[in-house]
């Protein structure tokens, strides 16, 4: 059904202009509506991310359905301090009066949205943009189209359809929101389609909020539990939608002295994992579709990369599924060094002493995420104070983005 986008902005307009959105009963009745939706269709939806992702049934709940509802759960509970003017200082050049900061919604928001968390990465802005009084449009991902389709039938069926709405398709569809005139764009995904959404933003002078990738290191001291650390490697690396997800590990750096010791303690974790045919495990998430299947393929098959597989690498095209992936040493100008990997492959580089592996994460682009493992006080301080990274963790990877202020 072809969908006349400047009849739905008007209509959002007109709903925002009306005041409907901003009271607190109005956001309130919304975010219930979300969390209630989730609960009566967590099966529907744990099929849809099945059949978008071959997402594992404890993946789609614990990253995805749980995690919405959090977030629904953390903004009723401080929706009213949020919505509270704040007092402000005035000076004795303005006595006897008083000030405040009264916060306001922005007006009609336009959210696009991703494909290797459809659902979480689809509703978690939706949560933020209802809480803050403002109608919304989602774009879900083309690339993730059974959660697509879910989204637009749930959120049509359990929200106020005169003030949320979702817009389905792709480039067409997309190319025509970004041409309407919104009062914010929420974006999700790579930055070539980042840099498209600014530059259409830019002529209306629209705020906009990129939430993109890159590549995220850990760094691997040698003073570590073994076991403890490399199951949580895997756990933000290939049990996190294998590898596809904009915070999960992306390159090790390690010591020469000890890059032995931590590849074979990965071996042995995710062999227990995965079982030895990891191509069958129904635990690991397939590739999205074939375009990123035979992207990460192209990256193995580089021959600047031969022969530095030292586990893994087996492949399955019928079934889009890539085996958990261990490359060492690879050169800095290889291709899998020069672009976010996003998916299950894993180049572990080596340094001469760890403290090295600051200056190789200085020579990159500032990461999304940054992980050291490590029991060296010391080391974590010049980690976290020279490292910038859209977010640390210490000891593990990933956990950092479910730290809710307040739950």
């Amino acid at each position: 059904m072809v969908v006349d986008v400047a009849e739905v902005v008007t209509e959002l307009k007109a709903t925002y202009t009306s005041g409907k959105t901003k009271s607190y009963e109005w956001r309130e009745s919304q975010l219930k509506a979300l969390i209630k939706m989730a609960n009566d269709h967590e099966k529907e939806i744990i099929e849809a991310l099945r059949s978008d992702l071959n997402k594992p049934e404890f993946e789609a709940f614990v990253h995805e359905i749980s995690t919405v509802k959090s977030s629904c759960k953390l903004a009723l509970k401080e929706l009213r301090r949020w919505m509270s003017p704040e007092k402000a200082k005035t000076s004795s050049t303005t006595f006897p009066s008083s000030a405040e900061i009264v916060s306001e919604p922005l007006g009609v928001i336009l959210i696009i949205s991703t494909w290797n968390y459809p659902f979480l990465l689809s509703l978690d802005p939706v949560v933020g943009a209802i809480a803050a009084g403002n109608a919304v449009v989602l774009k879900p991902s083309e690339i993730a189209p059974a959660t697509s389709l879910l989204l637009s039938k749930l959120l049509g069926e359990y929200m106020d359809s005169s003030a949320v709405k979702v817009v389905e398709g792709a480039v067409p569809e997309t190319t025509a929101l970004l041409e309407q005139n919104w009062d914010k764009i929420f974006y999700t995904g790579n930055g070539k389609v980042g840099r498209i959404v600014l530059a259409a933003a830019a002529k209306h002078l629209t705020p906009v909020i990129l939430e993109l990738g890159g590549k995220s290191p850990v760094v691997v001291d040698e003073n570590i539990n073994l076991e403890v650390a490399t199951r949580r490697i895997i756990g933000g690396k290939w049990a996190s939608n294998c590898g596809q997800t904009c915070v999960s590990p992306d390159y090790v750096i390690t010591t020469k002295a000890f890059a032995s010791k931590l590849i074979d303690a990965l071996i042995s974790e995710l062999e227990k994992f995965y079982g030895n045919e990891p191509l069958k495990s129904l635990d690991l998430s397939r590739i999205v579709n074939s375009s990123h299947f035979n992207r990460l393929t192209k990256l193995m098959d580089d021959e600047k990369v031969f022969g530095k597989i030292v586990h893994g690498g087996q492949q399955d095209k019928t079934n889009l599924r890539i085996a958990p992936t261990i490359l060492l040493d690879v050169p800095e100008d290889s291709m899998i060094m020069n672009e976010e990997i996003f998916g299950p492959l894993l180049p572990i580089i080596t340094v001469g002493k760890i403290e090295d592996s600051i200056n190789v994460i200085h020579a990159r682009e500032k990461p999304l995420a940054a992980y050291l493992f490590t029991n060296d006080k010391k080391l974590m301080d010049v980690f976290v104070g020279s490292v910038s990274a859209g977010g640390l963790c210490i000891n593990d990877t990933t956990l950092h983005v479910i730290v809710l202020p307040g739950l």
